[in-house]
């Protein structure tokens, strides 16, 4: 493609040198104008993906001296698997693992070593099976595969880069969004075919290092590790979008160390089923075109086929002592999920605040429901934040339904038909019995991952308790003078408001009432504003510049020569048909050329090719007189 347009180019600067061209080709220097962003991006982009990369942006380095005990790990592994130990260890944020090797001339000449770990596994895989996965990835140096793989790697890489670039490219310039759709089009076909002829042997090598791995670990455990990581790679997106983002939204802050949170979640009793329903997805779905791995059914099934030779014995999952790094390097690695975070808090008070914030959700329905019988009742809202008391009040006042139908009506979820109406209520009522207990020191929330979170109770008094008295406070008229008093003996003040957040999620004033700045035009990042000025200035400048060079080939172009014989000299002859001529020597005339002849042959008659015929004869024609007919005037 860049020969493509060397070409065109070359074309139009000798075409507008050229003597017969009447005007410099305008088309074409506008078409390599526009073509000149996606060439230059296109380049750029191979050559950035060709030379071997810096590590990527977000990894952390880990020294021998800041985690023994993995780099221990790796080393043994490496002795087992009979290769060289990788020279750097990073992690990163993401539930994968592999390995890199700067090798050059092609793979041929070894470089520098790197084994990349995501701390999502070290979160989420027992020992045994972290074990399995690490003895995966040194297998394709064993086997070298990371020769092959790196220049595999780098030329999908570069094909993608390309076709990013024409894209921010196009994005950028409604000119070259004209001609970009050709360009685009053909390095997506290159890109697909050279995909099509690296994966199988991309995914054989996979398969080599699942043999690589079963031989040191094992083969149950290597077919465990594979399930473990399929089910943590549906997992780890589902935290950072369910949990992670929604609390930075609300808060502004996010935990130092997200993937102990991650840790837990995986361990919580409440999402067995539910990754048991994640790994049989898992198996069924097959293997996306484009990943370089085999499908896991098929790489289960070849695991389970395997017989491997007698050799040392894997150790015993039991024996093994958990893989762990220095909260450090969890911190510096959990900054580059959200960099734009505006406070970073200690995970486990940013586990109790997720804690908070899932076990409150109803309060703010029920604030605006307490807000809207109040108004309907006394022709106006009361001021002051929701407090028990008020809730209590309306509901002696015998307004408890239209309370319930309010709450109700606000509610996300309706629930299952057929629902109690006074069941929200009495739920809403007893969360918030809940709140001032957290507030007062007494009680906590304690964490589920697949609802509301449940109040844990001071001791002696059990969850069931409190939902029992706020029930019978909903239900039956004149029982809430005995919730006010069980209230008392535990320290809760009825009309003490929710403190901090709460109150200002549950306040009457409406949620969110700062001044937030609204357009409906499309931000613009600075890197994109950045690249659309780079193309502009690029297509900008080539078309100046062509156009310049062009015109100053053209006015400077030769003057056009015309095909003719040679011409005979001019010679005088005196006289002429017109009278005297001049002096001989003032006319010249030209010569006629010698060798023709100059008369007609005599004695035969000239051939004309027609037969000879009588001559017609001549017809007497009549004669007319018309002076006779022509008037004449008389004198």
């Amino acid at each position: 493609m860049v020969l493509l347009w060397v070409g065109f180019l070359v074309v139009a600067l000798w075409s507008s040198g050229q003597p017969t061209a009447t005007t410099p080709p305008t088309s074409i220097f506008l078409l390599c104008a526009a073509f000149a962003p996606v060439i230059a991006g296109m380049v750029w982009a191979v050559v950035r993906t060709a030379r071997p990369a810096g590590p990527p942006a977000g990894t952390v380095w880990v020294s021998r001296r800041g985690a023994p005990a993995l780099w221990a790990v790796v080393e043994e592994l490496a002795r087992a698997v009979g290769t060289r130990r990788p020279d750097h260890i990073r992690l990163t944020s993401e539930v994968n693992a592999s390995v890199t090797e700067d090798a050059s001339f092609l793979g041929l000449v070894p470089g520098s070593r790197t084994l990349y770990l995501g701390l999502p596994l070290l979160a989420g895989l027992p020992p045994a099976e972290l074990r399995a996965v690490l003895a995966h990835e040194l297998g394709h140096y064993s086997r070298r595969h990371n020769r092959f793989g790196a220049l595999a790697h780098r030329g999908s890489a570069g094909l993608d880069a390309a076709r990013q670039a024409i894209r921010d490219a196009s994005a950028a310039n409604d000119l070259v969004r004209m001609y970009a759709g050709g360009p685009q089009a053909l390095v997506g076909l290159y890109a697909r075919v050279f995909r099509r002829l690296t994966r199988p042997v991309r995914r054989r090598q996979e398969l080599e290092a699942d043999r690589e791995a079963a031989r040191v670990a094992g083969a149950d455990t290597v077919a465990g590790a594979l399930r473990s990581t399929a089910v943590l790679e549906q997992l780890w997106p589902e935290f950072i979008a369910e949990f992670l983002t929604p609390m930075r939204r609300a808060h502004g802050c996010v935990p130092d160390d997200p993937f102990r949170i991650f840790a837990d979640l995986v361990e919580a009793p409440e999402l067995r089923e539910l990754m048991a329903e994640v790994l049989e997805d898992a198996v069924r779905r097959p293997a996306d075109p484009d990943d370089p791995h085999p499908g896991l059914a098929v790489r289960l099934r070849r695991l389970a086929r395997l017989r491997m030779p007698p050799g040392p014995a894997a150790p015993d999952p039991a024996d093994l002592e958990p893989l762990c790094v220095p909260a450090r390097y969890a911190a510096e690695a959990g900054r580059s999920l959200f960099s734009g975070a505006r406070d970073t808090v200690p995970w486990r008070d940013w586990l109790a605040l997720l804690a908070a914030e899932r076990a409150t959700r109803i309060l703010t329905p029920l604030a605006e429901a307490v807000r809207t019988v109040e108004h309907e009742e006394a022709g106006g809202e009361r001021p002051g934040p929701l407090t028990i008391h008020r809730v209590l009040r309306l509901v002696d006042s015998g307004r408890r339904m239209p309370l319930a139908r309010a709450l109700n009506s606000r509610l996300a979820a309706a629930g299952p038909a057929g629902r109690e109406p006074l069941e929200p209520l009495a739920a809403a009522l007893s969360v918030l019995i809940g709140a001032q207990l957290v507030a007062g020191g007494s009680a906590y929330w304690a964490m589920h991952w697949t609802g509301p979170s449940t109040l844990v109770p001071p001791d002696g008094l059990a969850p069931e308790t409190i939902r029992a008295w706020a029930d019978t406070a909903v239900r039956l008229p004149g029982q809430t003078q005995r919730l006010g008093l069980h209230l008392a003996a535990l320290g809760v003040d009825e009309r003490s408001p929710l403190p901090d957040r709460a109150e200002a999620g549950t306040s009457d004033g409406a949620p969110g009432d700062e001044v937030r700045n609204v357009s409906i035009a499309p931000q613009v990042s600075e890197p994109a504003r950045r690249r659309i000025g780079a193309v502009r200035a690029l297509a900008l400048t080539v078309l100046l510049g062509l156009t310049g060079l062009g015109y100053a080939l053209w006015s400077d172009r030769g003057e056009p020569t015309y095909p003719g014989g040679p011409v005979p000299r001019w010679t005088q002859q005196p006289g002429g048909p017109y009278g005297s001529d001049p002096a001989p020597g003032a006319v010249p005339t030209y010569d006629l050329p010698s060798g023709l002849p100059t008369g007609l042959p005599t004695g035969r008659p000239l051939p004309t090719g027609l037969p000879t015929s009588r001559p017609l004869p001549s017809l007497p024609l009549p004669s007319i007189d018309i002076e006779s007919l022509v008037p004449r005037r008389t004198p």
